[in-house]
């Protein structure tokens, strides 16, 4: 499937399979493919909590407002972002990278992070975003349905998966095949209503 294809038609499916399973392989594939996301800096703030215990699905299925796909998708990603990534051996985002750019980056990485928490979350976020729009695109262009998910009590499930202190959970990704179409689009707006030329009047 084609990007083009992928993005027209990936919608958020919320019944899933529950019997359907997805292998290792291409489990480690979209992995794989939602990693070479970008990310400010290279800093890869990314962490991909796969939530496989049946059990523990039904506990955060409890905190997200019983919502079927948590346990029903094949496969629950919470997805999370480690806010101090950028002073965790940030030579190794760039250690193959000339030595001249490391000189720039490393030093550059910490000037716009230090002190800044509001900075760190932002660009985590942004960070997560992006790799869950390429899990999607992904997942549909292997033949497999998504939801991204964010209505559930994020202190509950971080909880649950023993989220460290300095992580955030940005949101969820159920990904599997769809029991049931997707319902129509609900209606987009059109282009003049949200691109703006140059500045907004």
């Amino acid at each position: 499937m084609d990007t083009q294809l992928a993005i027209e038609s990936r919608r958020s499916v919320k019944q899933f399979d529950p019997n359907h399973r997805i292998s290792e392989q291409e489990i480690e594939s979209l992995l794989s493919l939602a990693m070479l996301s970008p990310t400010a800096f290279n800093i890869q703030h990314w962490r991909f909590v796969l939530v496989r215990d049946p059990a523990l699905r039904r506990q955060i299925r409890q905190v997200a407002w019983d919502q079927a796909q948590v346990t029903d998708a094949s496969l629950l990603i919470v997805l999370c972002a480690d806010l101090n990534a950028w002073q965790k051996q940030p030579e190794r985002y760039w250690r193959n990278a000339s030595q001249a750019a490391r000189d720039f980056l490393l030093p550059a990485i910490q000037a716009y992070y230090a002190g800044k928490p509001q900075v760190q979350r932002d660009e985590a976020m942004r960070s997560c975003g992006m790799a869950a729009q390429t899990l999607m695109l992904s997942a549909k262009a292997m033949g497999y349905d998504s939801c991204p998910m964010d209505g559930f009590d994020f202190d509950a499930a971080g909880q649950l998966i023993n989220l460290p202190e300095d992580h955030v959970i940005s949101m969820f990704v159920a990904i599997g095949k769809a029991l049931q179409p997707a319902l129509p689009r609900g209606g987009q707006l059109a282009l003049h209503e949200v691109v703006i030329n140059d500045r907004f009047a």
